[in-house]
């Protein structure tokens, strides 16, 4: 169960981190310090849009508007740090003992 738990919390920690990617890089290409026509830029960009749009698409149903602002990633990144907070307080009694 420890193995499992652990890849959980990896894989949700890398979706974090693709989160904060997809976020600084879209600010990157928005204020023209990238280039959005690069392939390289590009084909990141997308792959990044397509794992993070369909977890943040109904947080941005429910926040209201802000004014362009969007803190749909934060929300998102708060909900994965409690959710895998909540795994390690309910299975992982026997795996702390062992790190």
């Amino acid at each position: 169960m420890c193995s499992l738990l652990q890849l959980v919390d990896t894989v949700v920690n890398l979706y974090i981190w693709a989160l904060i990617i997809s976020v600084v890089l879209g600010w990157l290409v928005q204020f023209n310090v990238v280039n959005a026509r690069n392939q390289f830029v590009s084909i990141v960009g997308g792959f990044l849009y397509r794992i993070t749009e369909p977890a943040l698409q109904p947080i941005r149903r429910f926040l209201p508007d802000l004014g362009g602002i969007d803190i749909s990633p934060i929300v998102l990144i708060l909900l994965l740090t409690f959710a895998r907070s909540l795994l390690w307080e309910f299975f992982g009694g026997a795996c702390r003992v062992a790190f």
